[in-house]
């Protein structure tokens, strides 16, 4: 238990600053992490459920309480037990959100995979519960600063980036079948290159033809002029397109 503890308050700073006591397993240190933990879990929350994703406020608060309570148990078994060994409870909470959070990811109707920054933001969010929980407060709230700069100030830099990328996706409707072979040839007029088409069986009987088209831009003219969102609004402008929009993550 001594051992424990020490490498607790000696190896983390933030806990040596707080108190002599905050790297220690006791009703105040416990509540403070478990408070803690609701206050990170309640901010990533509200960034989700603000951008109307499918794990919003409360799952992310749950998600780091998960992990922050799993591992101040562990902490409690260790201090009881007497005897070294490994943090069972916060590897099955590793684990188990895993699986959680793969399962939160879901197939679009425009085959677009949803859900995925949220699951892995999820599974993030316990794997800092436990760091919390366990009293590595640097750790947890580094890798807190961390996770909020990828999820509030990356998307814009990944779009900016991807939007002058020779390769995207693109979703597409059109009115009539028979119309594939003239958007072909105006693709190939721009200077696009289609890599793939595939045919969405999903909007089989809507009266649309529905496709996702890979696309390289092979002019150079448009790789250094034009944007994404540029080509697709002059692709916006021919009758026979009811719907265009750029495929993203």
């Amino acid at each position: 238990m001594d051992a424990v503890q020490t490498v607790f308050v000696a190896k983390d700073p933030i806990a040596a600053w707080l108190h002599a006591s905050a790297g220690f397993v006791t009703p105040v240190t416990v509540l403070l992490r478990i408070v803690a933990s609701l206050i990170l879990g309640a901010v990533i929350g509200w960034e989700r459920s603000n951008k109307r994703h499918s794990a919003g406020l409360r799952t992310f608060m749950l998600a780091f309480l998960f992990g922050t309570v799993v591992a101040i148990l562990d902490c409690c078994i260790f201090a009881a037990s007497g005897e070294k060994g490994i943090f069972l409870l916060s590897a099955c909470a590793v684990i188990g959100s895993s699986i959680i959070a793969v399962h939160s990811m879901f197939y679009s109707s425009r085959n677009q995979i949803k859900g995925l920054t949220t699951a892995v933001g999820l599974w993030v969010s316990v794997v800092i519960g436990i760091a919390l929980g366990l009293g590595f407060y640097t750790v947890a709230l580094a890798s807190y600063a961390a996770l909020l700069c990828i999820l509030f100030w990356f998307p814009p830099l990944e779009v900016a980036f991807n939007n002058r990328s020779n390769y995207f996706e693109i979703h597409l409707e059109l009115t009539s079948s028979v119309c594939l072979q003239d958007f072909v040839t105006v693709i190939r007029r721009l200077g696009l290159r289609i890599d793939e088409i595939e045919q969405n069986p999903a909007y089989v009987g809507s009266g649309l033809s529905v496709y996702t088209i890979s696309i390289t831009v092979s002019s150079e003219m448009l790789k250094k002029y034009k944007t994404h969102a540029e080509i697709i609004e002059a692709l916006k402008s021919l009758d026979y397109v009811h719907y265009i929009e750029e495929m993203r993550a």
